[in-house]
């Protein structure tokens, strides 16, 4: 009896943290043809190899009956919050809450209470505050506020305490984060995927689980676009 040896090459940790982005991003696995662009390889015989090899490694799974789709397992020990959740890096402004950061003729959009980024708690509140928009910021469209409460985004650079800018919309794309309304009464943050008819909200804390819902109980109210953060 032996043991495969799951320690990954350069170029299968790589091509394992592409595949994991793709499939949270759009809910399926990439070509052949993404994969090998994305390693810049010369031909896709290079890319069977590294499945080949990531397979029985346990790391991914081929789907059988289906064609390209693979499976991610489990990623690295060494991959890092940041080479899993890089899809959203978020702009943070600090100090941006202290009332002397305020300047004439700047727009200021309303922070409606607070928002879990981890247990659900009720619904957006009325407007309990002000804030300015951050300057750079693409002004089309109506933003609004929220104050960040609980740890279940830290993995995605959003922490308890901050102040989330969102832009109103009741679309979304795979792999943003948004302010999600579940059955009409509670708010939460979380990144959407959808495949098909289910809706799942996920967190970016290995501690939390995924939260899986009917598309009739899941209304989204805006997508994150940045964030002010206070350092005392």
């Amino acid at each position: 009896m032996y043991v495969i040896c799951s320690m990954l090459t350069k170029k299968q940790k790589n091509l394992l943290l592409y595949i994991n982005k793709k499939i949270r991003s759009t809910g399926v696995s990439p070509s052949y043809e993404e994969m090998k662009n994305s390693l810049n390889l010369k031909s896709k015989s290079g890319i069977h190899r590294l499945i080949s090899a990531l397979e029985e490694r346990g790391f991914i799974k081929r789907l059988a009956h289906k064609a390209r789709a693979l499976e991610v397992l489990k990623l690295p020990e060494t991959a890092s919050a940041n080479d899993i959740y890089n899809s959203f890096s978020p702009s943070v402004i600090t100090g941006g809450l202290d009332s002397s950061s305020k300047k004439k003729n700047m727009e200021e959009v309303p922070v409606l209470g607070k928002i879990a980024a981890g247990t659900p708690i009720e619904a957006i509140q009325n407007e309990v505050s002000r804030i300015v928009l951050p300057e750079g910021l693409n002004k089309n469209g109506e933003h609004f506020g929220l104050k960040v409460s609980g740890d279940s985004m830290i993995e995605a650079g959003i922490n308890d305490g901050d102040t989330v800018i969102v832009k109103k919309s009741n679309t979304a794309n795979n792999g943003d984060i948004v302010v999600a309304l579940i059955d009409d009464h509670e708010a939460m943050l979380k990144r959407l995927r959808k495949k098909g008819k289910v809706v799942a909200l996920e967190s970016a804390n290995k501690r939390y689980e995924t939260k899986i819902f009917g598309p009739d109980r899941v209304k989204i109210q805006g997508v994150l676009i940045s964030l002010y953060r206070n350092f005392q």
